[in-house]
This record gives structure tokens, sequence and C-alpha cells, in this order.
């Protein structure tokens, strides 16, 4: 009608695209939602998903049937640092029993409380915490990189005796000394700590028995480990 004014709309919200909701959403939930999914994955990667120990230890050809990857962990190691794979296995042998999360027993407080580790050995190598810092330190590996996978295990124990080799001159065919150098750090093979230890050099003993048994198995079957995978044939391989 003329002369009634009309009243000026009241300007109202705007209404929210379904695009500006998922953002607003993702701002508020994104994060947090990444962090559990990261640590569902991180779980099953290092923790639930590790393989169980090999049925029967005393057989290197059973033991890589079992878990065929390893074979190509330690010739990795091998290739890149000169320990031989017998070698490299039988370390993981009495380090570990090929347990991925192994760790010393706790010590008892009063005889029967569980108290601290005597060290901070861990993993399917043992190694501790100093030794694995340099490693990464040296190798620049990635966040990923741990004690628990034998991939780096191996490649550790490569590097390490490569050291050795490097600054003690123990060749890579003598396990035991190797071994000594790694159980008592190359600092105290070079004071000679293992000879007031005879625990230790019964168990280096072994371990040079294990790795040359395990060498004489290999001799047998390493043909069929290393042309294993479907992408893998003669003469590209072995």
């Amino acid at each position: 009608m003329v002369g009634i004014r009309k009243k000026p709309r009241r300007k109202g919200k705007r209404r929210q695209t379904a695009t500006e909701i998922w953002k607003s959403r993702a701002r508020w939930y994104g994060l947090p939602v990444l962090g559990l999914l990261m640590g569902v994955w991180a779980t099953l990667r290092f923790s639930l998903l590790a393989p169980d120990p090999p049925a029967n230890p005393e057989d290197l050809c059973e033991i890589f049937r079992e878990h065929p990857v390893w074979y190509d962990y330690a010739s990795e190691s091998e290739q890149r640092w000169g320990t031989p794979i017998a070698t490299q296995m039988a370390f993981v042998y009495y380090e570990s029993s090929f347990r991925s999360h192994a760790r010393p027993p706790r010590s008892l407080l009063w005889g029967f409380i569980p108290w601290a580790r005597p060290t901070t050995a861990y993993g399917y190598a043992q190694a501790l915490d100093p030794a694995w810092r340099e490693y990464l330190q040296a190798n620049g590996e990635g966040w990923f990189t741990v004690r628990t996978d034998m991939e780096y295990a191996l490649d550790f124990v490569g590097w390490y005796n490569h050291l050795t080799h490097r600054q003690l001159g123990i060749p890579f065919s003598a396990p035991r000394q190797l071994y000594l150098a790694y159980h008592e750090g190359r600092g105290g093979y070079a004071r000679k700590t293992f000879e007031v230890k005879p625990a230790v050099t019964a168990l280096a003993s072994r371990v040079q028995t294990r790795a040359f048994r395990y060498d004489h198995q290999l001799k047998t079957c390493e043909q069929e480990f290393q042309c294993w995978r479907w992408y893998q044939f003669w003469p590209f391989c072995g």
C-alpha cells in the first residue's frame, strides 16, 4: 500500500556449504583421528604383527623356510657390511632366541619385587641404547627403524661387526672373536675383559659352533631362498 514502508529484511546467518562443514569438522577431529590411526598402525606394525620365533631354530634352512624374508635381510646386510649370513643368525639365536621384543630380565628388590633391568638391551640383536643411537646417526635411518624389526636388527649386527673388523682387525670368518667384541664392546675386547669372564668366553665358543653349523646347513638350501619371490628367476638371482 502507498505510504507504508516495507520493513527491511533481517540479514540472517549464511548457511554453510557441505564443504565448509567438513573442513570445520576436519580441523576439530582430524588430528585426533589421525593420531589414533597412526597409533593403531604402529601397534600392529611393531608389536602384534611381529613374527613368532621359528619352530626349529636349530636348522637355518627351516628358519628361512618359515621366514624367507629373513634370508633377504641377512643377505642384504652381508652385502653391505661383510658379516656372513650364518654368523648374523647365530648372533640373534644367542642374543634373543629370535624373540622380537626380548629384554634382559628385571632384577629383584628384596628378593621378590621386580626392579630395574640390568641393561638397555632390546630387540632381536639386544642392541644397547647408546649403540643403537650411534647406528641411527651413522646410517641416517628413519623414525620407523626399530630394534624389533629383523631387517634393522641384522643390519645393526652387520654394521657393528664392520666397525669391529675395521678398528680391531678381526676377520669376518672369526665368529668367536666378533662375538666377544659384540658382547664386551670394542673397548672391552681391546682390554681383554673377557679373559676374566669364563661364561662369556664359553658363550662366544657356542656362537662360533652354531655359526659354522648354520653355514654348513645353508650351503645345502641357499639356492631356494635366492629365487623365492615371483619376480626373481635364474640367472638374475642367486
